[in-house]
């Protein structure tokens, strides 16, 4: 039966990157402090999770071992190398400018042993640091050694705050960089301003990626833009999309923008589709509303010309239906005075209506110049 591996996991910077070493009979837990064995040689460490059975199989290659639990002394000499930190960054920075060397200096570490000091760099291009080397070399009496770091490692190792106001994410919690591009910008409806979507390093925020996933899949349920859609009241188009509130802006037929949620848009879609299913649903609303209907009812307002026309009809229809008042027996019936039609002037009745239109008033003839009886000369 093989022997299983008691493995854990150590990490040597906040937020750095976690490494698996052998416990052995160690018992430890989360947040001890421990001396391990690297490649750089000894190197004091933080235990991230408790330790945890591996087959042999499963474990790293070139598996190394801690060797104890850290004492006073050994926490002593961690805190001694912070300060011999902070002068050789000092002095590094002097003799920089002194050489005028095209490059910032970000940080200096040393091992645990003191053996070596590693100072990180940043820089445009390649930079010949071989007289530093040896300045550096005479001055701290150890081995020295440069490398150069990029503008996020940079970010990660000095620290701040980000454009949200919390502390940066590589520095306090994010250990690895992921990729990030633009394309996670437009999916999420982001301005493409580079002062908005940059952090303080200079490129993209790390936090684009955190709901990239999410936004994409949140956006399959929705239509893509300017595609033509089918509504009840004629097609349209669709010209925005509000992904997190599910949302879509249409152009309607008239030329108005109706925004309508996705659930809402899908039942519109089917009953353009379906017309027997449009007609089953709106026949209950129609009957329902009716009642009302009539009760609000107002007539249109009519214009001057027609309101004249209408009163013009009415009046004859009105005296027609008066009936007359019977004249007494002793009264003689009045005579009505005999007046002989005039064609030239007619009286028409007051509000009277014109059947007839009037006549089109006839051109003269003109008249010639010639004699009536030719035969007859004038003298």
């Amino acid at each position: 039966m093989t022997q299983m591996l008691k493995l854990v996991s150590v990490s040597f910077h906040c937020a750095g990157k976690i490494f698996d070493f052998e416990a052995h009979d160690l018992q430890l837990s989360s947040g001890d402090q421990v001396i391990v064995e690297t490649e750089r040689g000894r190197a004091l460490g933080t235990v991230v999770n408790t330790p945890r059975d591996t087959h042999p199989d499963d474990a790293p290659p070139k598996l190394k071992s801690i060797l104890r639990l850290a004492t006073e002394a050994d926490l002593a000499m961690a805190a001694s190398n912070d300060e011999k930190e902070k002068e050789a960054v000092a002095y590094c920075r002097q003799r920089i400018r002194q050489r005028g060397l095209d490059m910032k200096l970000v940080r200096a570490e040393y091992l645990f042993d003191g053996s070596k000091v590693l100072f990180y760099f940043t820089a445009e291009g390649r930079i010949d640091f071989r007289d530093l080397v040896r300045d550096l070399a005479q001055q701290l009496r150890t081995r020295i050694e440069m490398r150069q770091i990029g503008v996020r490692d940079e970010a990660k190792l000095v620290g701040g705050l980000g454009v949200c106001g919390r502390e940066l994410c590589c520095s306090s919690y994010l250990r690895d960089f992921a990729p990030v591009s633009v394309k996670m910008a437009k999916a999420q409806g982001l301005a493409l301003n580079p002062t908005k979507i940059s952090g303080q390093c200079g490129r993209l925020l790390c936090c684009l990626a955190y709901e990239y996933e999410n936004y994409n899949e949140m956006r399959k349920k929705l239509p893509k833009l300017g595609k033509k859609v089918t509504l009840s009241s004629g097609p349209a188009e669709v010209i925005s999309l509000d992904i997190l509130q599910q949302s879509v802006t249409l152009s309607c037929p008239g030329g108005e923008r109706c925004r309508m949620q996705i659930e809402a848009l899908q039942h519109e879609i089917a009953l353009a589709a379906n017309p027997q299913l449009a007609a089953s649903q709106e026949t209950p609303t129609r009957t329902e509303e009716k009642p009302q209907t009539v009760q609000d009812h107002q007539p249109a307002k009519k214009s001057k010309n027609q309101a004249r026309r209408a009163r013009q009809r009415r009046e004859p229809a009105a005296k027609a239906a008066t009936p007359s008042t019977p004249a007494p027996a002793s009264a003689k019936p009045p005579t009505a005075p005999v007046t002989t039609p005039d064609k030239a002037t007619t009286t028409r009745t007051e509000g009277a209506p014109q059947d007839k239109p009037a006549k089109k008033r006839r051109r003269p003839r003109r008249r010639s110049n010639r004699p009536k009886n030719p035969d007859k000369t004038t003298t």
